[in-house]
């Protein structure tokens, strides 16, 4: 058999581990009524199905860099990957609903390790002034799944059964694993330090009560002391994690590399453009259902166009980027993801040619390109080698973290706002709760837009732009 380069190699496999991932991540919410009549109970029992995954991924994603570094990021990755695909597995053979909620805690570590240490491996295969072409490539199941999952699930629950949502998970993280082990080479270890176990139960018991109370504010309300004390703790734990970290030798999370100006806006960015348009595909498929009365499986066919939008939207971005640098780019790209957001608020309706939102959902996945990819090829352009690790902890833990602000902002204006039931014959009395939840995501992209204004440099991506040299091992934050 032809030997497979490794650049293919990392690239594949991380790809494939992304995708199933971010799916398992949306495909779920479409089958929690069918899970709780199979397993006679209410709907709010099934709550948990999807907060023990997202508390699990919370508490993975900060000690993910560490291990990758202590262990070997290919070694740590094949765990990942086996953890989820075993989980995915138990999950589609659950018996009852509490062990549905246990095996997916596990998927929930599984995939909070893999896509930083995935990450890493590739940010550690591919040089700088190669991640324009890598940004085309993993952008496809950054682009894909959230579009494919409610469809895929809604298909599924209807033709199959629930549990093949999870049974789909399983032969692709078996030729993962494979594919790993048989072509991706092993990877240098880059620390033999201990783990900061100070900062780590900071980080994650901070990380996971933080995301439960984001999570659940909205459906709970936030006045609950259910919500409001894990949202408290919360805060208070990540302020000590700032605290500690600061002040250790070799700390779990180095929020040193915050000092890093192209660095700390990446993640900015990213925070701002993650809740924006996450918060907006959550609303969109709601409102064409609620306010509109379309099936969830038409709502997922009208949300799809987005998806297309991206990967057209990364091909062209990746040819201007070298030229024109990520500043403007950022910039455009958020800026035309408010727009499409605003105009799904007011411009949609029930009598509307299905050609409109179409379009714009094309636009809106035109536009988020042109920040996923300028983004992900320069973000981590200053960092040094070393650290890469530690940095793509820290960025994959504000893109969950703002992916969850934004749907938690985006349900809670619904939910405040909501609509009188004798009001239902009135299209613009339903429809309302559902144009200021874009207009809350429209400006988290307004946000996004003035980031990248005014604090990018294009400079500083020289490497990634094929400009200048990438930064040396061993150099200084």
């Amino acid at each position: 058999m032809a030997r497979i380069n490794p650049k293919s190699a990392v690239a594949i496999v991380f790809v494939a581990a992304m995708f199933i991932n971010i799916i398992d991540a949306t495909v779920v919410n479409v089958a929690l009524p069918t899970i709780a009549e199979d397993f006679g109970v209410p709907i709010e029992f099934t709550a948990t199905v999807n907060i023990g995954f997202l508390v699990a991924v919370a508490v993975a994603i900060p000690v993910a860099g560490w291990l990758g570094d202590r262990f070997g990021a290919r070694e740590v990755f094949l765990l990942a990957v086996g953890l989820f695909t075993i989980a995915s597995a138990a999950c589609g053979l659950a018996q009852t609903v509490e062990q549905l909620v246990i095996f997916r805690i596990v998927q929930g570590i599984g995939g909070g390790l893999m896509t930083p240490v995935g990450m890493a491996m590739l940010y550690r295969t591919f040089p700088p002034n190669e991640r324009v072409r890598l940004s085309r490539i993993i952008n496809v199941p950054i682009a894909l799944a959230p579009a494919i999952g409610p469809v895929l699930g809604g298909l599924l629950v209807q033709r199959a059964s629930w549990r093949w949502i999870f049974g789909i998970n399983v032969p692709i993280g078996v030729v993962a694993i494979v594919f790993t082990l048989i072509a991706v080479p092993t990877m240098a270890k880059r620390t033999s330090s201990r783990l900061d176990v100070p900062g780590f139960l900071l980080a994650g018991v901070g990380f996971a009560a933080l995301m439960f109370a984001v999570s659940e504010g909205a459906i709970r309300g936030w006045s609950s002391p259910v919500i409001w004390i894990p949202a408290l703790v919360g805060v208070v734990l990540l302020t000590l994690l700032v605290i500690v970290e600061t002040r250790v030798s070799a700390p779990m999370l180095r929020l040193s590399l915050f000092r890093l100006g192209l660095f700390r806006s990446a993640n900015l960015i990213t925070f701002a453009s993650a809740a924006g348009f996450l918060g907006g595909l959550f609303v969109y498929p709601l409102m064409l259902q609620t306010a509109f009365g379309y099936s969830p499986l038409t709502a997922g066919l009208l949300t799809f166009p987005e998806a297309i939008g991206i990967m057209v939207g990364t091909q062209i971005a990746a040819r201007f980027y070298g030229r024109v640098g990520p500043r403007r780019l950022i910039a455009a790209g958020q800026a035309t993801v408010a727009i499409a957001l605003l105009c799904l608020a007011f411009v949609m309706s029930s009598t509307i040619s299905p050609v409109v939102p179409v379009a714009l959902m094309l636009l809106l996945g035109f536009g988020q390109a042109h920040t996923f990819m300028p983004t992900q090829a320069s973000a981590f352009d200053t960092v040094a080698p070393e650290h890469t690790g530690a940095a793509t902890a820290l960025y994959n833990a504000t893109r969950q973290v703002g992916s969850a602000v934004g749907v938690a902002v985006a349900a809670t204006v619904i939910a405040t706002i909501g609509f009188d039931p004798a009001m239902a014959a009135d299209e613009s009395a339903t429809l309302f709760p559902y144009q200021m939840a874009l207009v809350g995501c429209a400006l988290f992209s307004v946000a996004g837009s003035l980031i990248a204004t005014f604090g990018v440099k294009d400079a500083d991506a020289a490497p990634s732009r094929g400009l200048a040299p990438a930064i040396r091992a061993g150099s200084t934050d």
